[in-house]
């Protein structure tokens, strides 16, 4: 929490909920108070109590991930509000796809070539012994 002068200033969490933020608030170090819309896509697709909840049945070595995963999901539900996440897998699914058809013509060239050069060093090598 940053102090702002001389008072502390409240975490978007307490500031959308318009309450006093105290310096044990479980939401604070997850969003900062110049993130207000990060917490609010949060809020509008998991709700305080889940959010709450689900940090409370986690390690603390596990909350940073899981706060993580949980502003991606609700940044993204934000930025496609009928696919959420599923949009940018899909994309990056087709993207691996295409790499995968992209390396198998590669290697099928590859091959090509080296069976052209193994014919070529047989052809010259015949010709050397004659």
């Amino acid at each position: 929490m940053n102090l702002k002068s001389g008072t502390e200033e409240a975490c978007a969490a307490c500031k959308y909920q318009r309450r006093r933020c105290t310096s044990d608030c479980s939401l604070a170090p997850y969003f900062p108070a110049d993130q207000p819309k990060v917490f609010q896509n949060a809020h509008k697709l998991f709700g305080v109590k889940n959010t709450l909840k689900i940090l409370k049945q986690l390690d603390p070595t596990q909350r940073v991930i899981a706060m993580k995963s949980i502003k991606y999901q609700a940044n993204m539900r934000d930025r496609f509000p009928v696919y959420g996440c599923l949009a940018e897998i899909q994309l990056l699914y087709c993207q691996i796809q295409a790499g995968e058809e992209e390396l198998l013509a590669v290697l099928a060239q590859l091959a090509f070539y080296r069976q052209n050069h193994q014919e070529q060093q047989e052809i010259s090598s015949t010709n050397e012994t004659f």
